[in-house]
C-alpha cells in the first residue's frame, strides 16, 4: 500500500467533501462533538492518570469519528453507537498508537531539556495558562535550540499520528507500519496540505467572529474533512459484489488495497 501523490487543488476538496459529510447530519455532528469534547475534559481532570490516559485513548476516539463519516459515505445514518467502534475492533493497536505518541512525547520533551528547555517543558507540561505573555516571550527566547527541536519532533510525531488510526482500523496496517504510512502521506502531498490548512486557518478566523458560534460548524468539519483527505490519499479498491463481507454497526469493515 502506498499513499497517492494529489495535485494541491486537492486540498480545497478536501474541505468540499467534509463539508458534504457533516451536511448529511449536522445536528448529530454536533451533539457527537460535544459528548466527545465533554469526555475529553473529563478524563484530562483526572489526577496524575488523566493526560496519559487521555493520549492512550485518542486513536480509539478518532476511529469512532471516521467510522460515522464511513457510515455516511455508504449511505447509512449516523448513529450514537458509532462513537465505540474503536473499542469493538482493533482496539489493541489502536492504544498501541496511543501509547507510542505518549512515550514519544516525554522523549522529545526530554531532549528539549537536555537542549537548555527546562523551564518551558516545566510550562508545557504543567497544564496551566500562562497569565503574562511576557514571560513566555522570555521563556521561549531563552530556549533557543530547545524550541527547533520541539517544533520538528512534534511535527513528525502530528503527522506519523495524523492518519495512522485510519490505516490501523480500516486497513488492517501494524501500528508503526500505519505511522510509516502516514508520514508519507504528507510528504508526498505537501502541496495539498499546504492549501488545506490555509483554508482551515482562514476558516478558523471566521468561525471565532460571532462568539466562536461557527465553531460549532468547524468542529465536526475538522474530521470529516480528515477522513475525506484519508480516502483520497489512500483511495479504496472496489470490492466483488460477491466478496462483500456483511457489516453491522460494531464490526467495520476490512477495506482490500
Amino acid at each position: 500500500m502506498e499513499a497517492k501523490r494529489l495535485n494541491a487543488l486537492r486540498g480545497w476538496e478536501w474541505i468540499k467533501q467534509g463539508y458534504a459529510l457533516f451536511m448529511k447530519a449536522p445536528l448529530l455532528w454536533m451533539v457527537l462533538l460535544m459528548i466527545c469534547l465533554a469526555a475529553a475534559i473529563g478524563l484530562s481532570t483526572l489526577p496524575v492518570v488523566g493526560e496519559p490516559l487521555l493520549t492512550l485513548l485518542m486513536p480509539v476516539g478518532m476511529i469512532g469519528l471516521m467510522y460515522g463519516c464511513r457510515m455516511l459515505e455508504r449511505g447509512e445514518e449516523l448513529e450514537l453507537v458509532h462513537l465505540f467502534s474503536g473499542f469493538q475492533r482493533r482496539m489493541a493497536h489502536l492504544v498501541t498508537l496511543g501509547g507510542i505518541s505518549l512515550v514519544s512525547q516525554f522523549l522529545i520533551f526530554g531532549l528539549m531539556i537536555l537542549a537548555g528547555g527546562a523551564a518551558l517543558v516545566s510550562i508545557l507540561m504543567s497544564g496551566e495558562p500562562v497569565t503574562d505573555p511576557a514571560v513566555m516571550v522570555q521563556t521561549i527566547t531563552g530556549a533557543g535550540l530547545a524550541v527547533l527541536i520541539g517544533i520538528v519532533l512534534f511535527s513528525l510525531l502530528m503527522m506519523a499520528m495524523q492518519y495512522a488510526p485510519m490505516l490501523v482500523f480500516f486497513n488492517n496496517a501494524p501500528p508503526i507500519a500505519a505511522m510509516k504510512l502516514s508520514v508519507s502521506a504528507f510528504t508526498r502531498n505537501i502541496g495539498p496540505m499546504l492549501v488545506y490548512v490555509t483554508t482551515y486557518m482562514f476558516l478558523a478566523i471566521l468561525a471565532s467572529l460571532p462568539m466562536f458560534l461557527g465553531w460549532l460548524v468547524l468542529l465536526p468539519l475538522t474530521f470529516t474533512s480528515l477522513y475525506a483527505s484519508y480516502r483520497d490519499i489512500f483511495p479504496l479498491v472496489e470490492e466483488k459484489p460477491a466478496d462483500t463481507p456483511k457489516v453491522d454497526a460494531f464490526t467495520p469493515d476490512k477495506d482490500i488495497f
